[in-house]
């Protein structure tokens, strides 16, 4: 079935990621399918992972070694998610140019999700994002996608495409992108213009203190997102040493916690970790901290896995409000706790507690303008 995807891809050897050590029973390194010797049978797979190396567009002319390094601790991991089968096909081959990169790894990302897949890129830089963008705009799919980053890269100055591939994510012709969250800008390192071009977009930006301090509004932002885009940079240093760019930004625990809440999003079909460079890590700590976030991935997958489905009303409890003179809905699910709010066109979009307790005081939730304002 996934022939046309081959010749994109190397094995790796699963020796070298364990450190020629044997998994122990319960590591993920037991239960992982790996594109090893032979192709794996990717049938039963929910999750797949699979490697890119690029990182020309970061002006960084050799491979980098960031897959292996996130694969040789998560491996190591526990697997605690008996109901969540993964696999692991290696790494997409690195093409004459970068963008013979992209179009490589776009083509195996769509092969991938059109079998039902959810896939996890470890890669290089972090223009990546555009094969994972392309991937859906292919088969001209309107999308919301959330990109984690300390930097917003539009730097229209800069002739390396890792700064300024957002330009081209949010305004090529024809645009698939619906709707973009930038969650965890620092506001010292971006220019006050570039969030007024945003807000007139319809795009939201969320700073890295109200993304700590409210980090459960995140929850519906990234339900409601096909594509996520992970750069490093958003972790404190602290809490990832490769992260060079600034001392500040999330803990460990907030990264983790917004990956848990990709994996519960029913809608989530791509999601790349990107910009982690193993030569700045101490103590492979960085890579640790990827590889936890990846597990919080599972455990959200697996989470939403028993969500109930919006059409089956006896899984939530139903509230109907009147908020400036609209009559709607909210639900909340008897599972899970999350909440959905229903729009004008009859639509459900995901939402918080927040947003319901601001309606049932009569004020229309900044959320619900939002979804309002976008074509």
């Amino acid at each position: 079935m996934f022939d046309s995807i081959l010749d994109f891809l190397n094995p790796i050897n699963r020796t070298e990621i364990s450190g020629d050590a044997s998994y122990k029973d319960g590591q993920i390194g037991k239960f992982v399918k790996l594109y090893d010797e032979e192709f794996p049978d990717l049938d039963e797979a929910d999750i797949v992972f699979v490697g890119c190396t690029e990182q020309r567009g970061a002006a960084l002319l050799h491979q980098s070694t960031a897959p292996f390094a996130i694969r040789s601790e998560f491996y190591n991991l526990y697997h605690w998610h008996s109901d969540i089968k993964i696999a692991d096909i290696g790494d997409v081959k690195i093409g004459k140019t970068n963008s013979d990169t992209y179009a490589a790894l776009k083509m195996v990302l769509h092969e991938l999700m059109e079998a039902g897949k959810t896939v996890v890129v470890l890669g290089g830089s972090n223009d990546l994002t555009l094969a994972q963008y392309y991937a859906f705009a292919d088969d001209k799919k309107a999308i919301d996608a959330v990109g984690v980053d300390a930097l917003i890269d539009i730097n229209l100055e800069s002739p390396f495409r890792a700064d300024n591939f957002l330009m081209e994510l949010l305004t090529t012709e024809p645009n698939y992108m619906r709707h973009y969250n930038h969650i965890g800008f620092q506001s010292y390192y971006v220019h006050p213009r570039m969030l007024e071009t945003m807000d007139k977009l319809r795009f939201d930006c969320f700073r890295v203190g109200t993304v700590k301090e409210h980090i459960e509004e995140m929850e519906p932002v990234i339900r409601n997102c096909s594509l996520l885009s992970f750069d490093i940079s958003a972790i404190a240093n602290a809490s990832a040493p490769a992260n060079h760019i600034t001392p500040n930004g999330l803990n460990g625990e907030e990264a983790c916690t917004l990956l848990q809440y990709a994996g519960m999003s029913p809608n989530m079909r791509s999601i790349g970790i990107y910009n982690y460079r193993p030569e700045r890590d101490v103590e492979h700590l960085t890579a640790k901290q990827i590889s936890q976030m990846l597990w919080y991935f599972m455990d959200g997958f697996s989470r939403n896995k028993r969500e109930a489905k919006i059409e089956d009303r006896e899984s939530f409890n139903e509230y109907h409000t009147a908020l400036a003179e609209v009559d709607t809905i909210f639900l909340q699910s008897k599972k899970t706790g999350r909440w959905w709010m229903q729009l004008p066109d009859k639509q459900f979009i995901a939402c918080s507690y927040k947003d319901y307790v601001t309606a049932s005081n009569n004020d229309l939730p900044e959320r619900w303008l939002r979804a309002q304002e976008r074509p």
